[in-house]
């Protein structure tokens, strides 16, 4: 096995497909264990929904967010059996979750609990269709925030950067007006294109605050242990340590800008040399690429990416 500093990535919202984790269950009996021990938490069975769907079921944000964590805390652990661990991690939104299992902060059970009240509360936070979301891309980041603060300005509604995915991608969020005119003025800045994503919600803005303000209470019931290895916060992009830091990261998070770049830049100062994107799809290991092409990724999900990953990891 490769004697690399490696780095685990964990995936977030949208990056589901029903039939996730299905050939991990069938091959790996630790696999099949996370599903069950998630479907004994949450006392329903989560892993009917993503196993077999229907799609409309687990894009249902509070099944969404604990199925993505429950395939990749499976994904991690049958890497694991095969001797691969991460020295550092992060997670894009959700997946920060996911990261701080991997790391001990926090048990499977209390997370998998944790972030279906999380994807309720996001869900519920703001009416349908009051919110939505953008990508700007190709225009810089601090033209980005400029262009949001203009609009909010304007209509004395709220947007702001949600995501700063990768040099040439951002992505904004707020209420719905606000942030068609943040589209606009970004397209007068130079903005090569912006996208409206087809999203249930307006994640990772002020208007989460309700939902901000549930996951403090949910993370207040929860005893979180001193991580066994850094993880990157969303909010700062720094690499973190210690549980009171760790505690407060998730919460700000809800409505705070995920700092994507930063974590991925944060993660290879520390001396990152390999990258595992674990669990479902291979949205991360794509804005690595774009974020630094010189840093080797694999992504596993399945047993034939599992393969395929060990093969270059040993290789």
């Amino acid at each position: 096995m490769t004697t690399k500093k490696i780095a685990f990535l964990f995936p977030g919202q949208g990056s589901q497909a029903v039939g996730m984790g299905r050939s991990l269950a069938e091959a790996f009996p630790v696999a099949a264990a996370t599903f069950t021990e998630a479907d004994e938490a949450l006392g329903f069975p989560l892993s009917r929904v993503f196993f077999d769907g229907p799609e409309e079921e687990l894009r249902l944000t509070e099944n969404t967010q604990p199925a993505i964590l429950t395939v990749s805390v499976a994904v991690w652990r049958v890497l694991g059996e095969h001797g691969v661990a991460p020295a550092l991690a992060a997670g894009h939104s959700l997946g920060e979750w996911s990261a701080h299992v991997a790391a001990g902060t926090l048990s499977f059970a209390d997370a998998v609990r944790a972030v279906k009240a999380r994807g309720r509360a996001m869900q519920t936070a703001v009416p349908a269709g009051e919110g939505a979301m953008a990508a700007v891309l190709a225009l810089a980041a601090d033209q980005v925030a400029a262009s949001c603060t203009e609009a909010a300005a304007e209509t004395g509604l709220p947007v702001s950067a949600a995501n700063f995915n990768t040099p040439d991608q951002t992505v904004i969020s707020g209420a719905k007006a606000a942030v068609e005119k943040a589209a606009e003025l970004a397209k007068i800045r130079g903005a090569r294109k912006v996208v409206m994503l087809p999203v249930s919600a307006p994640f990772h803005c002020a208007l989460m605050q309700p939902a901000q303000e549930e996951v403090a209470a949910v993370l207040g019931g929860l005893t979180l242990a001193e991580p066994s290895f850094p993880v990157a916060a969303n909010v700062t992009g720094a690499l973190l340590t210690g549980s009171s830091q760790v505690r407060e990261a998730l919460i700000e998070q809800v409505t705070g800008t995920v700092r994507w770049v930063d974590c991925v830049q944060s993660l290879v100062a520390a001396g990152t040399e390999v990258f595992v994107e674990a669990g479902p799809g291979k949205v991360l290991t794509g804005l690595l690429r774009q974020i630094d092409r010189g840093i080797k990724c694999v992504n596993v999900e399945d047993v034939a990416s599992l393969e395929k990953a060990l093969a270059e990891l040993n290789g």
